[in-house]
């Protein structure tokens, strides 16, 4: 012991740094940070300028230190009318110092009864960066890789969107769960321990949910996932999801199975800012993927109304506008389910109407442009909403192996594809199976003005008179095809405003086909070849050729071609019809070609609605001819059958001619496609 005196004696440097060390043992053995507690506050409250209390610190030292802190409170930004940002009865984090100083990095953060604000304004101040006011609006430095709560409340503001959310979360223990069930079973829930209980409103739509994740979230920089199970409740909407996601605060990873169910897809317009149509109920599942800022959906299949759907789909974050894309299938579709699609109002599985495009647009402008559908007429009057073609880009394929249409019309197939860009919708190919033949069409939607433009292409190929109309046999027997064009240009927020203006052309031709030879007769009022043909037994006779073509101007079509020509007959006709309020009036008269007894010829006239089509003969020219024969039968029974028989004024149709020219404004329709 003197020796060792004496050294220290000797050298009293060693002595003074012994001293030390040992005195700092004992420091750090008996050191209190709450006698650091105190300073600590005044510096976060000065430094971030808004109050900061504990009641209790501990810090556990290491290369990864970890701070202990109970009943903490923090006050919140001078412009929040909500008094604290945060009040957690204990707070436990540890700090990354080799990341210091380029950001504040938090591995973990555990709290216990939190109660937090977080707050985002229209001009991005955030309520959670934690620097001086004049720098409030730049990126934050802190991150937070993953958050474990026990029994708290969050409350999330976001004044620009507008949206709100509230979430109580609370922990437990899976197994004892599990047990609770079934007193017999073993424990099965390992990746759950975590319950999430949320609500809000965003864009004034109002939502609720669950979700069960795992003891922790991750969150921001930390690429972790975690297991995640929930519920989404927003109107008639559910959402449920079961997978992984990663990084909570700013998701850069889903890994999810999804399932979605509604009474109309157009409700989700709020929630995605997709403008999808107004539909039936529907119910759809797949596998949804985030990567980096694509959100992929594989597998997709499910019901929108009684049509089955499959395929896949993609969601790409970009700027200006997002990206959707699309390929689905149909085995069968059935076309009431698409009527919303063009303003056809249908109905629910409840007998209800079915929600409108319009009805789902928060804005009462849009709900007050809304209108019912007229019984009455038979284009569509129910309002697009032109705006929301400009949120979003789309590139979607359609494919249907087989069509069901309301009454029986011949559709047969489906083939679609849309492309959506900068608010101009064009539909590049619209194509439906019909009659054994094909309508092809194109159309062009320009929603860059609050009146969306109109472009209408429609070529009519190889349509089968016979398929065309199968229940009148005695009109459409044998063989016999209809081709054509149509071409509208309008301006109109529905099918019926647009058409109600539109500019345009329809040409139609019919060739080499066979008709009734009895119709034939009957639609020259010949009676004696009525007669001769019941006695006889009927035939059927050529239709060497037909052709309508009208002019459009402003809604309003007048023929400037109407004639179909048959081996005995030839009718010739004019007509005009109104498309705002879906009107026509067409007159046709048979010619026949050969002399014939008992022949009435006399025109007859078209009228009405194209919902309720009449006809009438008209009676001038017919009872002209009757009452003839009424006054010579007087005088001479023999000599009354003179007016009745027809001399043959009628002639032959330049067939050629009517096929030139239907096949030339045809192709240059298809020119100007």
């Amino acid at each position: 012991m003197s020796s060792l005196v004496h050294h220290a004696r000797r050298h009293p440097v060693f002595a003074g740094l012994g001293v030390f060390v040992f005195f700092l043992v004992i420091l750090v053995v008996l050191f209190d940070w709450n006698w650091v507690r105190a300073p600590v506050e005044r510096y976060i409250s000065q430094k971030t300028q808004r109050t900061f209390k504990m009641d209790d610190l501990h810090v556990r030292l290491g290369f990864t230190p970890t701070v202990r802190m109970r009943n903490v409170y923090f006050s919140n930004a001078k412009w929040s009318k909500e008094e604290a940002m945060a009040r957690v009865e204990t707070v436990e984090f540890s700090i990354s110092l080799r990341d210091l100083p380029d950001k504040i990095l938090i591995p973990r953060v555990a709290l216990t009864k939190p109660d937090l604000v977080l707050e985002k304004l229209e001009d991005e101040r955030r309520n959670w960066v934690l620097a001086e006011p004049s720098e409030s609006s730049s990126p934050s430095k802190l991150r937070i890789s993953t958050l474990s709560v026990d029994r708290g409340r969050l409350r999330y503001f976001d004044h620009g969107e507008p949206f709100s959310l509230e979430v109580i979360a609370s922990t437990f223990d899976p197994a004892l769960q599990e047990r609770v069930k079934d007193a017999d079973a073993a424990p099965s829930n390992n990746r759950y321990a975590t319950r999430y209980a949320f609500s809000g409103k965003y864009h004034d739509a109002g939502f609720s949910g669950t979700a069960l994740t795992g003891e922790v979230l991750s969150f921001q920089e930390s690429g972790v996932p975690f297991p995640i199970k929930g519920e989404l409740k927003a109107g008639t909407t559910r959402i449920r999801v079961e997978g992984t996601l990663a990084d909570a605060a700013d998701i850069s990873g889903i890994d999810t199975q999804l399932r979605i169910e509604g009474q109309t897809l157009a409700n989700l317009y709020p929630f995605l800012l997709l403008p999808l149509p107004a539909s039936p109920p529907y119910s759809l599942r797949g596998h949804l993927v985030l990567k980096g800022t694509r959100y992929s959906i594989d597998d997709l299949q499910g019901k929108i109304g009684a049509t089955d759907v499959y395929g896949k789909g993609a969601y790409i974050e970009r700027e200006p506008r997002p990206l959707l894309t699309a390929e689905l299938h149909s085995k069968l579709l059935k076309l009431a389910d698409l009527g919303p699609l063009v303003g056809v109002q249908t109905k629910d599985s409840g007998g209800k109407p079915a929600a409108s495009q319009a009805s789902t647009n928060r804005r009462e402008s849009a709900k007050a442009a809304d209108q019912a559908a007229d019984p009455n007429h038979v284009l569509p009057a129910g309002k697009f909403d032109g705006s929301r073609l400009g949120k979003i880009d789309a590139e979607v394929t359609l494919d249907a192996a087989r069509l069901e249409v309301p009454d029986a019309l011949p559709l047969e197939s489906l083939s679609a594809s849309l492309r959506l860009k900068d608010a101009v919708l064009d539909l590049s190919r619209l194509d439906f199976g019909f009659a054994g033949g094909t309508i092809a069409s194109r159309v062009r939607l320009d929603a860059r003005q609050p009146t969306i433009n109109t472009d209408v292409q429609v070529a009519f190929k190889q349509i089968q008179i016979s398929k065309l109309l199968p229940k009148q046999e005695k009109i459409a027997q044998g063989a016999g095809q209809i081709e054509g064009a149509l071409r509208l240009q309008g301006r109109g927020n529905s099918i019926a405003d647009a058409a109600a203006k539109a500019d345009g052309n329809l040409q139609l031709a019919v060739a080499e086909g066979r008709i009734s030879n009895l119709a034939d007769a009957v639609s020259g009022l010949n009676g004696g070849k009525v007669v001769q043909l019941l006695l006889s037994g009927d035939k059927t006779i050529a239709v060497n050729c037909g052709g309508v073509m009208f002019n459009i101007a402003k809604g309003q079509g007048r023929s400037t071609l109407m004639v179909v020509d048959t081996e005995d007959t030839q009718i010739v006709g004019a007509g005009s019809f109104e498309l705002a309020s879906e009107r026509f009036d067409v007159l046709v008269e048979p010619k026949p070609k050969r002399p014939a007894i008992l022949s009435l010829r006399t025109p007859v006239r078209f009228t009405g609605t194209f919902k309720n089509p009449e006809f009438q003969i008209e009676k001038g020219p017919l009872l002209a001819r009757a009452g003839g024969a009424i006054a010579l039968a007087l005088t001479a029974p023999v000599a009354a059958l003179l007016p009745l028989i027809e001399t043959g004024p009628g002639v032959s149709t330049d067939c050629g001619k009517v096929k030139r020219e239907a096949a030339s404004r045809a192709q240059s329709s298809q020119t100007n496609r």
